[in-house]
């Protein structure tokens, strides 16, 4: 059971963003969140959206690093991976939302 992060390499909102993910559940996962200090909201489908100025602190609390791909790996091989719904019924779901900082 491992909680990992990718780089922030993911503009949004004037800012660059990692992905937070469990290999065991999501349970797991928003325990690690909370301990963060990030708020559910944060929380985006299967993964939690971190700003880059929470990335050290993430990974000092005991996030495991890996790239993109292999996160979506192990997400998806755990088979904790929903992915976004596509066509009409999806559209402007989240573009309309607020920004869910994990906040720094």
């Amino acid at each position: 059971m491992t909680i990992y992060i990718d780089s922030p390499t993911w503009p949004g909102h004037g800012r660059m963003w990692s992905h937070l993910v469990s290999d065991a559940s999501y349970e797991e996962l928003h325990a690690f969140a909370e301990a963060l200090g990030c708020p559910r909201r944060a929380f985006d489908r299967d993964h939690y959206d971190l700003p880059s100025a929470r990335y050290e602190t993430a990974v000092a609390a005991g996030a495991r690093e890996v790239g993109s791909k292999e996160l979506l790996r192990r997400l998806t091989e755990a088979g904790l991976r929903r992915p976004k719904r596509r066509g009409p019924q999806a559209e402007g779901t989240r573009q309309s939302e607020q920004p869910s900082p994990c906040r720094s």
